[in-house]
């Protein structure tokens, strides 16, 4: 009897190949799988104060399944580390120092550090002078080339490129605020809470609590160079104190929550001309309330529903519905932080959980958000940190 050779060879073959395909398959799957689990976790870096029990920033492993967190503890240490910004590939993380001096000079200092995926550790990559005093808050451009820095105690802001390997260069703007508003205690002069750019990374807008305006600029992203816009600010209510801006996710609209009159300003958005204009105010506090009060913190839910701000006195945070088209608020509820002097706060990338840093109580609390409402509820993990005031994700 004589065999066929080529027939078995190609049974052979088929044989290896369709157990190759199920190697490869498994593989995928198990590729996918891998992915998935990191998906489901992401890193969550803290900015404190260090004038207390805190030495740095802080670090954390959040499971986005349950909104567990595990302690990495102390990631790296840095004096007053208190605004945090991550770039969108997750290499880097920048940390205004909010200290009276650096390198012999009246100001305070931004930090770059390179991010350890693995362990979570930071690395100090540079520093360099914020060119004001008392900065108080970053941003980073959409191409995470330059660092937008707001400088509070001189009322300016301030361009510091950014080299691929994250390492900051010497300041390559600087614009310097003047005037006053109402009240002679806080609006004495200019204070520049914050810096915002708008989804085209064509405009910037700073919160200036002292002039009672929001400043807008005309971004040149290669040059890193700030030119005043036409028109140049946009005018908020006298003893207001604007200090905190954020967009919608779509672009459309801009939510301002004042540090003095606890308000949020809603503005539809020009993003062609970067024009902002008043549509509506609503109220943070709770009504009839008299207590000392402080607006801090505003963000909008990445499905773009709902948009949260936090109050300090009656240490609540705020949660609205957003109608859909026009881009107005309602008031869902008022939720206590349960802490003391709620600073900044944070939605993790998935939009189902909200941390939010209490500075003077020292520490975080986790709440679950209501996907159809937007309602918070404490889910019972506190974290003890030493003079929280940023959280930022990064997944």
């Amino acid at each position: 009897m004589r065999v066929n050779v080529t027939k078995l060879t190609g049974v052979a073959v088929s044989i290896f190949m369709a157990l190759s395909g199920l190697n490869t398959k498994g593989q995928v799957a198990k590729t996918r799988a891998a992915e998935a689990d990191a998906k489901s976790e992401c890193l969550v870096y803290v900015g404190t104060y260090t004038n207390g029990k805190s030495k740095g920033i802080y670090g954390y492993r959040m499971d986005l399944r349950t909104g567990g967190l595990n302690s990495i503890g102390l990631v790296v240490e840095t004096p007053n580390p208190t605004f945090l910004a991550i770039d969108t590939e997750r290499h880097f993380l920048f940390a205004v120092n909010e200290i009276s001096r650096f390198q012999g000079k009246a100001a305070g200092a931004v930090s770059s550090f390179s991010i350890d995926t693995q362990t979570g550790m930071l690395k100090l990559i540079n520093q360099y002078s914020s060119v004001g005093s008392g900065p108080c808050h970053i941003q980073l451009d959409k191409e995470a080339c330059h660092a937008l820095v707001a400088n509070y105690g001189s009322g300016s802001v301030a361009v510091l490129p950014i080299e691929k390997s994250g390492k900051l260069e010497e300041a390559c703007a600087f614009n310097q605020h003047e005037g006053t508003s109402i009240n002679s205690e806080r609006q004495e002069g200019p204070h520049a809470h914050c810096v915002t750019l708008d989804k085209g990374n064509r405009f910037a807008f700073v919160c200036d609590l002292g002039l009672d305006k929001v400043l807008s600029y005309r971004f040149d992203l290669k040059q890193g160079t700030l030119v005043p816009n036409e028109p140049a600010f946009a005018k908020i209510h006298p003893g207001a104190g604007p200090r905190h801006l954020t967009f919608s996710p779509n672009g459309k609209h801009a939510y301002l929550v004042n540090e003095m009159s606890c308000t949020v300003n809603v503005f539809d958005y020009d993003a062609k001309h970067g024009v902002l204009k008043e549509v509506q105010t609503v109220e943070v506090l709770p009504e009839n309330y008299k207590g000392f009060h402080s607006g801090a913190e505003i963000e909008v839910h990445p499905s773009g529903k709902f948009v949260y701000a936090s109050a300090r006195g009656p240490d609540l945070i705020a949660v609205f519905a957003v109608d859909a088209r026009n881009g107005k608020l309602t008031l869902v509820e008022r939720q206590s932080t349960r802490g003391k002097t709620p600073r900044h706060f944070g939605v993790d990338p998935t939009g189902k959980y909200l941390l939010v840093a209490n500075q003077d109580s020292n520490n975080i609390v986790v709440f679950s958000i209501d996907a159809s409402s937007g309602r918070l509820t404490p889910t019972g993990k506190i974290l003890e940190v030493g003079a929280p005031v940023c959280v930022k994700f990064c997944q």
